[in-house]
């Protein structure tokens, strides 16, 4: 009978073997809070679409004290956070899947982090802003 150690030596390339390299395990990690995104997600947008369908005809001092609320403020923080989580997510793995410049994949791969983190601050910035008063 084969060990587990034999087993998963053996099922690595030749080169792996003599670099003592074998998986990063960020896969996973990555399709789970995919996955975790897509699923929280689901109640939140559904809330969202919802919640704007019946909001047809509304003034801006009416929209403006909706999103004052803190149940909905703090449901449009989690909307917002989860959304630009996942895309950047999903963006990420095109990337990585189609960019075979290693140079030209790590930049863009910068550049979407940054623009993810740039965009969902200042959107949960402006969500507290009306929410507080400011």
């Amino acid at each position: 009978m084969i060990g587990n150690s034999a087993r998963s030596t053996s099922m690595r390339t030749a080169l792996g073997r003599v670099r003592h390299l074998g998986s990063a395990k960020e896969g996973v990690h990555h399709w789970w809070m995919q996955r975790l995104t897509a699923l929280a997600l689901v109640p939140l947008v559904l809330w969202f679409v919802v919640s704007l369908a019946g909001m047809s005809g509304m003034d801006h001092a009416a929209a403006t004290a909706w999103i004052g609320s803190p149940s909905v403020a703090i449901t449009l923080v989690l909307l917002i956070g989860a959304t630009f989580y996942h895309a950047q997510l999903g963006v990420q793995v095109v990337l990585e899947d189609y960019i075979h410049n290693e140079g030209l994949k790590l930049a863009a791969l910068v550049l979407v982090k940054f623009a993810s983190i740039v965009l969902s601050v200042a959107a949960i910035f402006a969500v507290l802003k009306i929410a507080f008063g400011g």
